[in-house]
Formats: C-alpha cells, structure tokens, sequence
C-alpha cells in the first residue's frame, strides 16, 4: 500500500514546482482570454455616435478599468516583498500580472478607439505598449537563462570561478620569472588588465577582442611554435596555465552576460512603468480639464 501511495505523494509534490506561467492550470491566462473576448464582443456590439473614442462613456468605462489594471499590475513590485503561500501566492500574482498585463493590448487599443496621433494620449498608449513589449522580453530570458547559468556555472559559484582565476595568475607569475623581459610582459600585461572591463555593453556582448590574456597567449603560441620542444621549457608551461584561464575566463564572461540579460530589461520596464503612470495623470487630467 505504501508503494502505491508514493507516486501520487511525488505527482502532488511536483505540481507544486510548476512555473508561473503554467500557475493553477494557466487560470489567469484564461480570465485574461474570457476578459478580452468580452470586451472585443462589447466593443463590437455597442454602437457609439458617430464612432469609438476614448472620450465616448464606453472610452471612459475601458480607460478606467485599464488604469485600474495598471496601478494593480505596479503593485507587484510591493508584492515581492512579502513571501506568502495560496490563492494570492507571489507565484499567482506574478501569473495574473504576466496574463491581465497582456489584456492591456486589447483594452487600452479598444479604448482609444483606434484614434492614435501626435499627442499625449497615445503617448500613453505607447509607453504601455513599451512596458508590456518589454515585459515579454522578461519572460522569455526568465524561461531561458537560468537553466544557462546553471549548466554554464558546472556546480561552481562566481566566486569560486573569481578564485580560480586568482590561483592561476599566482601560478603565472611564478611561472614568468625566469622569463626574458619582452616575454615576462605579455603575461604581466595578462595578470594587470581587469578582464571585465568595458561596461554594460561589452558584458552583454561578450566580446573582449583586446584580451590581454588571448593576446599573450597567440604571441607566446607563436614565439613556441619556432623552437624546438626540449620537454622542460616554461613557456610550454606558461602557455598551458594561459589556456586555463582563457577557458575560465570564457565561462565566467558568459556568467556574468547572462546575468546582465537577467537585469538589462528592468532597466527599461521600471522606468518606463513610471513614465507611463506619468502619462495617464497628464492623460486623465487633460481629459477632464477640456471635458
């Protein structure tokens, strides 16, 4: 009996590991679908002289509801602050704010009736489109990077790879002592340049073409590849323990874009949820002063 009992106990406990996406069944996915259908059917169905407009007291009715939605959708930033379990879990939030925030595409277009132009009305409009385009973007490296960064990291931590590199360039040094001065310098250009350097841009690339590391690894390659190999030379050592760090360096390089991936968007979806909010104060008061 016990046997049997176990694969429900597993089957239960594994659905409690589901994405957000996939949160009770993809609940909020469908009370976004059956909100949207409702609207585009009232949308159609309703007659409104002489046509769809933002200012008609249908526009009002969805520009309400969608601000409302808005100022739910920002509460989750508050929400993440507090770790709750049930109906009202941060996985179900986060679920309701991905799907409801979807349904903005229907309600805020349908609200303005079509009638886009110069102004600060579909300024709105378009930062709402900017914040929920990016919001997608969020979802998708969410869904994608982590499982990355894991098979990238190989169990080892940033800052287990930080020490690694640390113990090679020990190692680099020593090993460079005996050196002649022209080639002592490539690798102590290796061992001074910061490898990360180069900001946001260069992290997100992850492209480093002025290496020092690379860059003394080719000329010492090529300084080598003219002698004869006595068994014992150090720069046949030096160039192994180059290889090392090159290889450590790659992957703690595609650590940290991925990382920056996992950050870059909420430079643009914050701040353009602020912007927005801006917007539809100016939106909502330039209606009701001109009303």
């Amino acid at each position: 009996m016990a046997t049997r009992a176990a694969p429900s106990r597993r089957a239960k406990g594994d659905s409690r590991h589901e994405g957000f996406l996939q949160h009770a069944g993809f609940r909020w996915l469908k009370i976004a679908t059956v909100l949207c259908l409702v609207i585009i059917a009232s949308y159609v169905m309703i007659d409104v002289t002489p046509r769809h407009n933002g200012g008609s007291w249908y526009g009002y009715t969805l520009g309400t509801i969608g601000v409302l939605l808005i100022l739910w959708l920002t509460a989750l930033g508050l929400r993440k602050r507090t770790m709750t379990t049930g109906r009202w879990s941060l996985k179900a939030w986060t679920s309701a704010h991905v799907y409801l925030g979807l349904s903005l595409i229907v309600i805020g277009t349908l609200h303005t009736g079509f009638q886009l132009g110069w102004n600060v009305h579909t300024l709105a409009w378009a930062l709402m489109m900017l914040v929920i385009v990016s919001g997608l973007f969020g979802i998708g490296v969410y869904a994608a990077v982590p499982a990355a960064l894991s098979d990238n990291r190989d169990e080892m931590t940033q800052g287990q790879m930080l020490d690694a590199i640390r113990a090679i360039d020990r190692q680099l040094h020593d090993a460079a002592q005996p050196l002649p001065h022209d080639q002592a310098d490539l690798v102590r250009r290796s061992l001074d340049q910061d490898p990360f350097s180069g900001g946001l841009l260069r992290r997100l690339s992850g492209n480093y073409p002025q290496c020092a590391t690379a860059q003394a690894q080719a000329a010492l390659r090529a300084w080598t590849g003219s002698r004869p190999d006595t068994g014992n030379d150090p720069l046949e050592r030096i160039d192994g323990l180059l290889e090392r760090k090159q290889a450590m360096l790659s992957r703690l390089r595609k650590h940290l874009r991925l990382k920056a991936l996992l950050e870059i968007w909420l430079y643009v979806h914050v701040p353009a949820t602020f912007a927005l909010i801006a917007a539809l104060v100016a939106h909502i008061v330039s209606v009701f002063f001109y009303w």
